[in-house]
């Protein structure tokens, strides 16, 4: 069953399957400051930093959190990219002292929307995190102690499992990579400046394109929400034709749920510049049955709750 999840009332996630990745070396600060587009100074031992790393083109190769530990930076990303993250990290490596540990199978992720300070008796090294759009605490526990952690979590706080976290990431208008985030996409399309971008900082792989864009304001699309005005679920894949437009398609669907909290389907997707303002109408089709699945939809400002 899924849980209806309320952040207030604290919730823990397991990331355990994240990519994790430990750089050391000399050249460490500089090399790894130069391949993502937050400010790497803002990471500490105590708060990890949302950032993209791009291609030259601006387009996202990882989405991912950087944090500091000891004379180390780690770095954890979307199990999808454990083959591509570190051959592109290292990609740039030419007589940079800089070494790239892939410490992925020796380390559990654990994620609370509560303070889990006086919950745990072995506590892992306690990160703040926001992953979710609010308040967040990762937990690093060596993979000898997940059980006994993952209990005494358990205990106080709920357990937000897959079905439960997909629907809360959607609720709060989070992209998830192989959904939202692409190797086709821009980050600023995905709503990521606030979060994971420093327009201030030195220059880094894929800068000139996103400098561009905020110079220029616009986006050839932006990640919006949906409603299911008639109630009938929507689908990831289905494509959005303009309510008073029928023969233009003005984006698609990446993400969809029903939200037991807002009693209604939600979804997240991509919508055309010229299409996305707030409450703007749309069907929804599948691109394979066109006459099928024909939903009413209404675009809403992110994030739902």
């Amino acid at each position: 069953m899924t849980q209806l999840l309320k952040p207030e009332e604290g919730a823990f996630f397991d990331l355990s399957p994240r990519v994790k990745l430990r750089i050391t070396g000399a050249d460490a600060s500089r090399y790894l400051n130069g391949q993502i587009s937050n400010d790497l100074r803002k990471a500490t031992s105590n708060l990890a930093i949302q950032a993209a790393v791009l291609s030259a083109k601006g387009k996202m190769n990882a989405d991912v959190f950087v944090s500091l530990e000891q004379d180390s930076f780690v770095v954890d990303s979307d199990q999808e990219v454990r083959e591509e993250l570190p051959a592109r990290i290292e990609r740039y490596i030419i007589a940079d002292d800089v070494q790239v540990e892939d410490i992925t199978d020796g380390f559990a992720i654990f994620h609370t929307t509560r303070n889990p300070t006086g919950i745990l008796s072995r506590p892992g090294r306690t990160v703040q995190a926001n992953r979710f759009g609010c308040p967040g605490w990762d937990i690093w526990v060596e993979r000898a102690q997940v059980g006994p952690v993952h209990d005494e979590l358990a205990a106080t706080l709920g357990s937000c499992e897959e079905e439960c976290a997909e629907i809360f990431r959607i609720e709060r208008g989070i992209p998830r990579w192989g959904r939202e985030l692409t190797n086709e996409i821009i980050p600023t399309e995905a709503n990521l400046e606030a979060a994971a971008i420093d327009y201030g900082k030195g220059c880094y792989i894929g800068q000139e394109v996103i400098s561009r864009i905020k110079m220029s304001g616009q986006t050839n699309k932006r990640l919006c929400g949906l409603v299911s005005i008639s109630g009938a679920p929507l689908l990831a894949g289905m494509r959005l034709v303009p309510e008073d437009e029928q023969g233009k398609d003005a984006g698609w669907i990446t993400s969809a749920a029903h939200s037991p909290r807002l009693g209604k389907g939600i979804a997240l997707g991509y919508v055309k510049r010229g299409f996305n303002s707030v409450s703007a109408r749309f069907h929804a089709r599948l691109p394979e049955n066109p006459a099928d699945g024909n939903v009413p939809v209404e675009l809403v400002a992110l994030p739902f709750v």
